[in-house]
């Protein structure tokens, strides 16, 4: 998958990839949310084994600002390592690490996204195939959102796509507004897993936030900002971001629900 790169001496050598868990403990809507227990275990923890258990990766870590994230991940049997500056968003707390890191695609996986599954992460990875994928540096997941409650929930962050799948906007408002009741659009969740070039991670982190990620509190809409394509990849994600102590009962009803599957 991502096709393999070529040595110096010719030979083809598989990609590396990384899964890169940004793990902040103090976040504004939901302090401490990545310690809270999800049925029977931290959420953080539940990220960590999620993304392990794809075996995608060559590598999982979890980067964090707490003591505590990196013991709880320690003790899962998980290697977590402290960031050492402040950071504006959780990519650019990944992209400290990569700065030390051999590797050729990163994801970035939220700390509060404990609902990982193989499949969209490897469409996800996909992107980066091929001669289409030559062009890519950046890619994400959305999901289309049915419930109109959701459409105009700020928590749901939405994107809007060109033809070719990518991003032109994104935004906690509902995109598009609708003039023309009789032209219903496809609303898109966005959902907030990356997958990065090396290069296109390390240079996000050098770019300053614009006034549009200040205000929406978005990440990638620094990409944007700075004329920066973003390709988005269609998944049936089907998980729940945990950003609010209502998501938190939201998450425990849906393992409870695929606990009584199995």
């Amino acid at each position: 998958m991502c096709g393999p790169r070529r040595t110096p001496a010719g030979a083809f050598v598989p990609l590396r990839r990384v899964a890169l868990i940004p793990a902040r403990l103090g976040a504004t809507r939901f302090p401490r949310k990545l310690l809270a227990m999800l049925a029977g275990k931290t959420v953080i923890r539940r990220t960590y084994e999620a993304a392990a258990a794809t075996g995608l990766f060559d590598e999982v870590l979890v980067v964090t600002d707490s003591g505590e994230i990196r013991d709880e991940i320690a003790g899962a049997g998980g290697r977590a390592v402290m960031s050492l500056r402040p950071h504006e968003s959780g990519t650019d707390r990944i992209a400290e690490v990569v700065e030390g890191m051999e590797v050729d695609l990163v994801v970035n996986v939220q700390g509060d996204e404990p609902f990982s599954r193989r499949e969209p992460l490897a469409r996800l990875l996909a992107a980066f195939d091929g001669e289409d994928g030559r062009e890519v540096g950046v890619a994400s997941l959305m999901q289309a959102l049915h419930d109109p409650e959701q459409v105009r929930n700020p928590n749901f962050v939405k994107v809007a796509v060109d033809r070719r799948g990518h991003a032109l906007l994104f935004s906690r408002s509902p995109i598009p507004y609708v003039r023309d009741p009789s032209a219903p659009p496809t609303y898109w969740e966005h959902i907030g897993v990356y997958a990065f070039r090396r290069d296109a991670l390390l240079r996000f982190a050098r770019l300053e936030p614009g006034p549009l990620e200040r205000a929406e509190k978005i990440e990638c809409l620094r990409f944007l900002e700075h004329g920066i394509r973003m390709r988005m990849v269609v998944t049936d994600y089907m998980g729940v971001e945990i950003d609010t102590p209502e998501d938190l009962v939201r998450a425990e009803r849906l393992l409870a629900g695929r606990e009584r599957e199995t």
